[in-house]
């Protein structure tokens, strides 16, 4: 058995247990010494984020061949069109890729914790929440996708990673499980990215689930 660590990341945290001069980084929320992330999370971004010191867990979970869907919940600005989604949906060009098929939905907003610093509005543009599943996981993808369907993102937060979730962790808090590595969701390993039509399904649990967490506060216009 291996041990896994779920981390909800707060706003700001800089992934690298390296002091960093501007940012804090994953020191300031994990005292365990010898765990590594499987995978990032942008600094302005929120969310799961996968620790641990097995290095082939490590690999088994960072790798893009593999295709664990990650699950954000997105704030966007604007009022998104079909056309929109579906842009979303069918992968998107991005210049330096395109992007897998995602699967992508409009969301009631979700009750989270407020983000520090709030996030700033436009009076005078709507926005609304989106979620998110992809299964590849290049610099700033979602954001990226998110801007050229004309939906720039205001708050983006990571709540599945394959079958783990964020449930009930508050922003700096984290869970420690025992995996191994031959329970993990299997799907054969494939190309690094490009178009194909295969399909994915929301981690177990997230299906048919209203968006929110138990533990939430009420959310108020400055999260």
């Amino acid at each position: 058995m291996s041990q896994l660590i779920l981390l909800n990341k707060p706003y700001g945290v800089i992934c690298q247990f390296s002091d960093h001069p501007t940012h804090p980084t994953l020191k300031s929320c994990v005292p365990q010494p010898g765990i590594y992330p499987a995978g990032r999370l942008d600094t302005d971004s929120e969310g799961l984020l996968l620790l641990t010191g097995d290095g082939a867990l490590q690999h088994r979970i960072a790798d893009p061949r593999w295709k664990l869907p990650k699950t954000y919940w997105v704030q966007v600005e604007g009022d998104p069109k079909e056309a929109q989604l579906e842009m979303l949906r069918a992968g998107v060009d991005l210049g330096d890729f395109v992007t897998r098929p995602a699967e992508a939905r409009r969301i009631d907003t979700p009750e989270l914790w407020p983000r520090n610093p709030p996030v700033r509005f436009r009076k005078t543009v709507p926005d609304c929440w989106l979620e998110i599943i992809i299964s590849e996981g290049k610099n700033r993808q979602v954001r990226r996708m998110t801007a050229k369907a004309g939906l720039p993102t205001l708050r983006l937060v990571r709540v599945a990673i394959g079958p783990w979730r964020l449930d009930g962790l508050l922003p700096g808090q984290m869970r420690a499980l025992d995996v191994r590595l031959e329970d993990l969701p299997r799907s054969a390993p494939g190309g690094g990215g490009g178009k194909h039509d295969e399909r994915r399904r929301s981690p177990p649990g997230l299906e048919g689930r209203t968006p929110g967490f138990r533990f939430a506060r009420k959310r108020q216009r400055s999260d």
